[in-house]
């Protein structure tokens, strides 16, 4: 995978918010893309009292879901907790996670917000726009917005909304759980972004992309057998 060089990741907050809004324009929000045979998910974890972190992606086959490769990497944090600046924190290492990875996805499923962002440029966004690669934010809570109850129903959604906006969807993936909250990273319309997460899930409330990444960003080797292709 073709990863940019000489990213500056060392701005200051309001450097951040400001290259965030630019950024946020090459945001494409319809279907840009061919064949989805490999999806990855990508997670991050922290060691050492949050000082070193530790980005974990891992490639399934689609439709099928096995895991057919993975990377880990680990770098030292360099920059402060804030919310709606996580990309500054954990891309550094999700790039240096993804130039270990053999087998290129098609699609990225990040564990965390895309549109749905004060900036309508979350992490799924600044991955998928730096890399000009299909990605989906599936995140676990809301950053900003509001959706309704869903109905309990397995596939049931709702609207997540900011401002009169329509900002990414609430998505029931098992029942009697918290819905998770789907929206566009880069080239893939929100309706699509939905489906490819329900597609993902099986039986979990979260994607398998989802689940394999946090395993392996928790320090768990996957058993690929004969498909193995995985970089620790």
């Amino acid at each position: 995978m073709k990863i940019p060089e000489n990213l500056n990741w060392n701005l200051s907050p309001q450097e951040a918010m400001a290259q965030q809004a630019a950024l946020a324009k090459r945001v494409r929000m319809s279907n840009d893309f061919g064949a989805i045979r490999h999806v990855a998910g990508v997670d991050v974890g922290f060691e050492e009292n949050n000082t070193i972190a530790r980005a974990a992606v891992v490639v399934l086959t689609f439709p099928a879901l096995d895991p057919v490769a993975a990377a880990v990497a680990r770098r030292t944090v360099t920059f402060p907790y804030i919310p709606g600046l996580l990309a500054y924190r954990e891309l550094p290492v999700i790039f240096d996670a993804l130039a270990r990875l053999e087998r290129e996805p098609d699609l990225l499923i990040v564990d965390g917000q895309g549109y749905a962002h004060p900036r309508r440029f979350g992490i799924a966004c600044h991955l998928g726009v730096l890399l000009d690669k299909p990605s989906i934010g599936c995140a676990k809570s809301i950053l900003v917005g509001r959706a309704v109850p869903l109905e309990e129903r397995v596939g049931a959604t709702t609207p997540l909304v900011d401002k009169g906006e329509t900002i990414g969807m609430a998505l029931r993936t098992k029942l009697k759980t918290n819905p998770l909250y789907v929206s566009v990273g880069h080239r893939v319309a929100l309706e699509t972004a939905v489906d490819f997460v329900m597609r993902c899930c099986k039986g979990y409330r979260v994607p398998e992309t989802t689940r394999y990444a946090h395993r392996v960003a928790g320090g768990e080797e996957l058993d690929l057998g004969s498909r193995q292709e995985r970089l620790f």
